[in-house]
């Protein structure tokens, strides 16, 4: 019988919240370049955001497929895929042509001085032949999906798991039999092989097709979520030796911030050398396995109840992860003229995203077909046709796009 995990459900919350955070600290941090640019940047901010961008999205799709997979024994997977695709590519295509558009328009007002009006700019943006921003077209002119990537991603890697399900159910049955550190050893070894293997010739490009350094990355996150979702022995394994991937997780990190600042410098020479960047990438992914294992077993043991709050933001996870960088965006174009100080405009930046968010969720939840845009019911419930018993059993979404 499934028994939901409240816990997964924190983590995911939680791990989507991170990136309002860090996107907001990309309008700040020196250098890394994003879709419009502060002119307050710090080069400290490096070191923080550093912390997180060596796992936060490979932590979204291992909670991804932990969901999938305690979800898969209540469905089939015909009717799995169903709801994936309709959860995760509707919203995707809705989102590359709405709410997607703001972002590109003022990256190229502000970065190239395009003078254009915002619906000249749309002719443009749709028009596959279109001339502006080479710099930033593809195979299909300027449209794009920036930061909603993780949906193209997050719907294949559910597929093709949906297709080897039974494959994976007996890797779980097996491998929830091998000792734990074993199979820590197998994921560090795995991981450190695709960093070796693909990092140096495949950069991160985002854009599905010959991005195959994320793949393997991503998709072996994924795989190992989906595993551990069905290995119950060595779940709990995770959560008893969590502090053991707190140790992992603050030495990963701290050697990552020596090596930044140089303390770590090697010769090109010995750099080059097959084995000791396989040791490098021993080193990154056991941070990177650190922090991912170390959240899984801290919210297994923490965060095991639900609430109000939570069944909440179950719901409005996805939309406010469709809405939250482009309103980013915009209240940065906003608050440009008032010269604010960049402690305070960050804040405010923050708090007033997340408020949009949540007005924005409250607004397409209540829109029959437009709430479907969004990854929701495409018509929402009367709350006068349901009665509370209804609405207590009411099922929740198991992933961000269930």
């Amino acid at each position: 019988m499934h028994t939901r995990r409240h816990d997964i459900d924190w983590l995911r919350t939680l791990a989507f919240g991170l990136l309002i955070l860090y996107h907001v600290g990309m309008y700040y941090v020196y250098e890394w370049g994003f879709h419009l640019k502060s002119d307050d940047q710090y080069v400290w901010l490096q070191d923080i955001m550093v912390m997180s961008n060596q796992w936060r999205m490979s932590l979204l799709f291992f909670i991804s497929a932990m969901a999938l997979a305690l979800v898969r024994e209540r469905y089939s997977g015909w009717a799995l895929a169903s709801l994936r695709t309709k959860r995760l590519m509707i919203p995707l295509l809705f989102g590359m042509a709405v709410v997607v558009p703001p972002q590109l328009y003022y990256e190229l007002v502000y970065g190239i001085g395009y003078e254009g009006s915002y619906a000249a700019f749309m002719k443009e943006y749709f028009n596959l032949d279109t001339t502006l921003a080479p710099h930033k077209q593809s195979d299909i002119g300027l449209l794009t999906w920036n930061h909603l990537w993780f949906l193209p991603y997050l719907w294949l890697y559910s597929l093709l798991a949906l297709m080897v399900s039974p494959l994976l159910n007996l890797l779980a049955e097996q491998f929830n039999k091998m000792p734990a550190k074993l199979l820590m050893v197998m994921l560090v070894c795995a991981m450190a092989f695709i960093w070796y293997a693909l990092r140096a010739d495949y950069p991160s490009t985002h854009a599905l097709i010959g991005d195959w350094y994320n793949h393997g990355k991503y998709l072996l996150a994924f795989v190992a979520g989906y595993l551990l979702a069905s290995m119950p022995v060595i779940w709990q394994k995770v959560i008893d030796h969590r502090r053991w991937f707190l140790g992992f997780a603050i030495v990963g990190y701290s050697l990552i911030v020596l090596d930044r600042h140089g303390y770590l410098a090697l010769e090109e020479a010995t750099y080059q050398l097959w084995y000791v960047r396989y040791i490098i990438g021993i080193l990154l992914a056991l941070n990177l396995w650190g922090w991912i294992l170390m959240l899984v077993g801290y919210a297994g043991r923490y965060l095991r109840s639900g609430s109000k709050l939570l069944t909440y933001l179950n719901w409005a996870i996805l939309p406010y992860y469709i809405f939250h960088q482009t309103l980013i965006i915009l209240l940065a174009v906003a608050l440009m003229p008032l010269n604010l100080h960049a402690g305070p405009e960050a804040i405010l930046i923050i708090l007033l995203t997340c408020a949009g968010c949540a007005v924005g969720y409250e607004v397409v939840k209540r829109i029959p077909i437009v709430s479907g845009l969004f990854g929701l019911r495409f018509w929402p419930q009367r709350k006068s046709t349901r009665t509370a018993a209804a609405r207590k059993h009411q099922p929740l979404p198991d992933s961000v796009a269930k």
